[in-house]
């Protein structure tokens, strides 16, 4: 024991030695990274003690430690609603809806983007592509309510092969449709960063040993494009679903309505109305908790499966 003792000592000095000498000579880097560091610190990681909320019966005027705490009692409220199913069940539909449909897109988009030659038109497809994201929620949700509407302009489409007219958004059965639709207009194009950046950095000696064996575009863009960007593929695959049991409220609430409650009613949505409408705190804490506990196992679960099968993981 006395020895684990002190080789555990030795070890711990060693690497305090190592980290003070990494700090001397990169303190530059160490400072550009505070800020960042700071900015988890202070809005990521000190909020986390606001949890315990999900306990109470939180009042704002008692504070968070003269609240009555009430166990589990919000949970159960939340899970034996009669809209818990409904809300889980949408919130699960879209975001699985966006991962097949949604996912690929941005993929599909920066490989059409690689084969084009002309630099220019790249250069112009990229700027069209990327423009929907930096336009407001509130305006893209703007466009669909009057696209949408029964004299907007895809009714006018509709009625010129002989249609009728409707509001597509008071139509529970196109909600989902509308809103993944526009969600891929909206981030195709910023989605495929990521995945042209890997592509700039595939090694053209591959290509042109795939030239010299005889391999046409279409035998390069199997055999060496799409496998160079299988590691980025699966990490983001991972990433994205550590959030399938999450959907902001906010695009969900501005263009939702009553009439699509069945399919457009989100988990986030209700607890908008239910937390902060009614003030019931502890209710969306909670609710807030129970997603993400759900989100992190998920996360962990995907991230076991790909590296046991597809060797590669974020840890």
């Amino acid at each position: 024991m006395k020895l684990s003792a002190a080789g555990t000592t030795v070890s711990k000095t060693r690497y305090t030695s190592r980290l003070r000498k990494d700090i001397m000579m990169n303190k530059y880097v160490y400072m550009m990274a505070l800020p960042v560091i700071a900015f988890y610190l202070i809005f990521h990681y000190v909020p986390m003690g606001g949890l315990m909320i999900a306990f109470q019966d939180f009042n704002a005027f008692k504070g968070m430690f003269a609240s009555p705490w009430v166990g589990l009692k919000h949970f159960n409220d939340f899970l034996t609603s009669p809209y818990a199913f409904r809300v889980i069940k949408n919130t699960l539909l879209i975001n699985v809806y966006q991962i097949l449909f949604g996912f690929p897109a941005p993929i599909l988009l920066a490989l059409l983007i690689n084969e084009i030659r002309s630099h220019a038109f790249k250069r112009s497809i990229q700027t069209v592509s990327y423009m929907p994201h930096f336009i407001s929620l509130v305006v893209i949700c703007g466009m669909l309510v009057d696209f949408t509407a029964s004299n907007g302009v895809i009714n006018d489409i509709i009625a010129l092969f002989g249609g009728e007219r409707a509001n597509l958004l008071m139509q529970k059965d196109l909600y989902r449709p509308i809103y993944i639709l526009s969600g891929i207009w909206q981030e195709v194009g910023w989605g495929s960063i990521i995945y042209l950046a890997t592509l700039s950095s595939v090694d053209p000696h591959l290509y042109e040993a795939a030239s010299i064996d005889g391999a046409g575009r279409f035998k390069k863009l199997l055999h060496v494009t799409i496998p160079s960007l299988i590691p980025t593929i699966v990490i983001l695959l991972i990433m994205r679903l550590g959030h399938i049991m999450s959907e902001g409220f906010e695009k969900v609430i501005l263009i939702y309505n009553p009439l699509t409650y069945e399919t457009a009613d989100v988990i986030s949505s209700y607890v908008y109305r239910r937390g902060l409408q009614e003030a019931n705190y502890s209710f969306g804490a909670a609710v807030g908790l129970f997603n993400s506990t759900i989100n992190f196992i998920i996360l962990v679960a995907a991230n076991a499966l790909s590296r046991k099968f597809a060797k590669q993981s974020l840890w």
